[in-house]
């Protein structure tokens, strides 16, 4: 089992549910992300995905490309990412997913992919924009090395898409709550409930549901119907806003803002 089934196992086994946060690797830099990460795990972190850098998002909104955008900026590529894991799992046992669009992965070739996240500690892989017809050869090659490779399943799909999605992915299901690209939203889709209903009724892995999560409320609703939640833009707009003030404890503000968004009772 990798870390990212380990994790979900013992959740499920306690009643709890997983809180995922997203940050863009790099963003302000490299060695904040690293403690970005660390004091998110502190925070109630039960999983961590980190972004690579990407010059043509064309799934996220205006946050995230932003954060990316300055990641690139600061020369953040896949493999200093993929260094980053290494950094990090000095430090942490937490389950790590590298989330990034297919053109690096396979720049970068998915044999030495596959060996080189295995060897710097990650255990899952997530190709945003991977379609399921295409993704044979990647599915083969992380599988082999002990990846689990999770896919986006997307209200529109039809029932049959949904289960072959489903088929394909390890570790969770990333059920996306409504269409378009990422970013805050006031309120979930009215839809979602059903939806991912349906999506119970293809798979027995864990489901986390993410795009437009950024309230607590909007957390809780989710684990009422789903296994983790994932939290993307609101967490990157924290650290922009806080970057811009260099007196501002940057970590600590993004902590505790994941423990808002975890329990906004403060318990």
């Amino acid at each position: 089992m990798t870390r990212i089934e380990k994790r979900f196992a013992q959740l499920k086994s306690d009643g709890g549910k997983a809180f995922i946060p997203y940050v863009t690797a790099g963003d302000p830099s490299l060695e904040i992300t690293l403690e970005l990460v660390l004091a998110l795990e502190k925070a109630g972190a039960d999983l961590i995905e980190l972004g690579v850098p990407f010059s043509d998002p064309i799934a996220d909104g205006p946050v995230i490309q932003r954060a990316t955008d300055r990641a690139l900026r600061n020369g953040v590529t896949l493999q200093k990412v993929l260094k980053l894991g290494e950094n990090i799992r000095k430090k942490s046992e937490i389950p790590l997913i590298l989330f990034s669009y297919f053109n690096p992965l396979l720049n970068h070739g998915l044999e030495r992919l596959a060996k080189d996240a295995v060897s710097m500690g990650f255990d899952g892989v997530l190709a945003s924009d991977l379609t399921l017809e295409e993704s044979g050869p990647f599915v083969r090659t992380m599988r082999g090395a002990g990846l689990n490779t999770i896919f986006l399943v997307a209200p529109t799909s039809s029932e049959e898409r949904m289960k072959r999605i489903a088929e394909a992915s390890t570790g969770f299901l990333y059920a996306v709550s409504r269409t378009g690209v990422t970013g805050e939203r006031q309120e979930l889709a009215a839809d979602l409930k059903e939806f991912l209903r349906t999506l119970r009724s293809y798979t027995k892995m864990p489901i986390a549901v993410g795009l437009g999560i950024s309230r607590p409320e909007h957390v809780q609703a989710v684990w009422q119907e789903a296994d983790g939640a994932i939290v993307g833009s609101a967490i990157v707009k924290e650290i922009e806003e806080d970057m811009r003030d260099p007196d501002v404890d940057l970590v600590g503000m993004v902590s505790a803002f994941a423990r808002w968004l975890k329990d906004p009772s403060g318990k």
